[in-house]
């Protein structure tokens, strides 16, 4: 391995969200326990006569989502905000989003935020929160810069 290489813990990775009508995502959001990103890529399949029966391919489209698992953290702002949207739909759910990875690199992007479990749990658990965030439109993604990471 490269003197350069590196691994980092999962817990490295930092997300922000943009609240109370903030253009940018600048608030962190307190106790998270595990994120899945999901990149879903749309592919158009075809079959040209030339081919003889062999198909082709091209990636037309892509969506990228995230799911999150955490603890719900009442008086933490970027926790609050999150577990508030659960009783809001429509343009209430869209605000800035960012997720800033071990490496130095970013993505950020305007995300629409669905909460699926406000509270909950065993009664000798944490109260758990649970939601997802979906990319509207490109993200922005920046780069590592050199030398930059934890």
């Amino acid at each position: 391995m490269s003197e350069t290489a590196k691994v980092y813990p999962v817990f490295n990775n930092k997300f922000k969200v943009g609240i109370s009508g903030s253009d940018e995502a600048d608030t962190v959001i307190a106790n998270l326990t595990n994120f899945a990103p999901s990149i879903d890529g749309g592919i158009e399949e075809w079959n040209a006569m030339e081919a003889e029966g062999w198909g082709d391919a091209m990636m037309t489209s892509k969506k990228l989502s995230f799911s999150f698992q955490g603890k719900r953290t009442y008086g933490d702002p970027g926790n609050d905000f999150i577990a508030g949207l659960a009783w809001k739909s429509g343009n209430d759910v869209v605000a800035p989003f960012a997720w800033e990875m071990p490496s130095g690199a970013k993505v950020a992007f305007t995300a629409i935020i669905s909460v699926t479990t406000p509270a909950g749990g065993d009664s000798t658990n944490v109260d758990g929160l649970e939601f997802e965030v979906h990319c509207k439109g490109k993200p922005t993604f920046t780069p590592a810069s050199a030398g930059s990471g934890s």
